[in-house]
């Protein structure tokens, strides 16, 4: 094993999308101006809210007044892919990786990054009794899909055949911001109603209750891929908080971008 880096481990509390979305980019921004350490977070939702991608049109893929009867929050993520429905974190758990190439070890390319994130992912899930597979590369089918969990991208997590995490990046230069839905169950009736152009979205995706015929808690799935994250890659994971500086750069994000009308409605 190479001698062991140091990244902090950051878990915060259940937020609202804007918020999440905001610490992300926050983080992502202080990785870049190498004011942040690298940083593997643990996060969830509340209310439970749909995340678009960052180039996603808000269109009829989604049901925005489906969203506003459920009372599910809507946001448009600083990272590329499709919309994602989050829940609570009872079903869910959201992880989120801000790093640079050197901080993994690894060349700028992006695969490389999504593989290195997997591998982690993969042992830990595997460590809690899961039948997991990494999914190798392989040419996308078609237009990308307006549900994420409608196809397994290149290095995604499968059990069963079907898509169990769905990840999303973003980079600029040799920094990025990857992070991803765990599912450890799903509210079936809610995922219709949310996005119902998606022909069955049920039929594509599974849970670490399905796979594992238990659900298992958000704290034991951060437990297990904390410590897979150190054992893959020999990190050192320092749980710390969110600076001053951090805090100040998320309240303005919030302000600016992730709570505005104007940023959900646009796409790029």
């Amino acid at each position: 094993m190479t001698s062991q880096r140091r990244w902090r481990l950051l878990v915060t509390e259940a937020a609202d999308g804007a918020t999440n979305m905001a610490i992300d980019e926050a983080l992502w921004r202080g990785r870049q101006a190498g004011t942040s350490p690298p940083t593997l977070r643990f996060f969830a939702w509340a209310p439970p809210t749909v995340s678009l991608g960052y180039g996603q049109p808000l269109g009829r893929d989604v049901d925005v007044d489906a969203c506003r009867a459920l009372g599910v929050g809507l946001v448009r993520r600083p990272t590329g892919g499709s919309a994602i429905y989050h829940d609570g974190p009872e079903r869910e758990l959201t992880y989120s990786v801000v790093a640079t190439a050197a901080d993994l070890g690894i060349g700028p390319d992006l695969l490389e990054t999504y593989q290195w994130i997997g591998r982690a992912l993969l042992r830990g899930l595997q460590a809690l009794g899961a039948p997991a597979e990494l999914v190798p590369e392989r040419p996308p089918a078609g237009p990308a899909p307006a549900f994420c969990f409608a196809r397994t991208g290149v290095f995604e997590i499968e059990a069963g055949g079907k898509k169990l995490v769905g990840s999303a990046q973003r980079r600029q230069g040799e920094s990025f911001l990857q992070h991803g839905a765990v599912l450890l169950g799903v509210d079936e009736p809610r995922l219709r109603a949310l996005f119902p152009t998606t022909r069955d979205p049920l039929s594509t995706l599974t849970t670490l209750e399905a796979a594992l015929g238990r659900r298992p808690s958000f704290d034991d799935v951060a437990s297990a891929l904390a410590e897979a994250f150190e054992n893959e890659h020999g990190l050192d994971l320092r749980p710390a908080g969110i600076d001053d500086d951090e805090t100040e750069r998320v309240d303005r994000l919030v302000s600016e971008r992730y709570a505005s009308p104007a940023w959900l409605a646009a796409s790029a």
